[in-house]
């Protein structure tokens, strides 16, 4: 598994980026997934989503500040996929902050899982700076 971290000011305040961030926007914003079912249930929200055959159930629960969410179940593209988005007011504004780690956990040898992590880290990180840059675009 691999964890990237990924950083934003935005230009609005904290409950403007928390009422932004409800879960199926989240993962709208990340751009690989469709989202398919919003569920809520247990203290949770579950996203169930999907892109070209592939599909990821996502169990979402609010944190003080910042919320976090895992794929859950044994469906799903990643071995372990987990994230922690954050935000704090900072200078007339919001600093967003997600942390993610990200496994595939392919049936390979040791060195290519190694690999594949890489470059599931590399694609995560990407969707994780797509979702802010759209957040930003939304907030104006």
């Amino acid at each position: 598994m691999r964890e990237v971290t990924v950083e934003r000011f935005v230009g609005a305040t904290p409950a403007a980026v928390r009422r932004a961030l409800e879960p199926g926007v989240v993962v709208e914003y990340e751009g690989s997934f469709e989202v398919l079912e919003v569920e809520e249930r247990d203290e949770a929200t579950f996203v169930t989503a999907g892109a070209r055959g592939v599909g990821v159930a996502l169990r979402f629960e609010p944190r003080e500040g910042g919320l976090r969410y895992e794929q859950v179940g044994d469906a799903g593209p990643f071995d372990e996929l987990w994230t922690e988005i954050d935000w704090a007011a900072d200078d007339e504004g919001t600093r967003v902050t997600a942390r993610s780690g990200v496994g595939l956990g392919l049936p390979l040898a040791a060195v290519t899982d190694r690999v594949t992590d890489r470059v599931a880290a590399w694609k995560r990180r990407g969707e994780l700076d797509r979702a802010f840059d759209r957040l930003a675009d939304d907030l104006g």
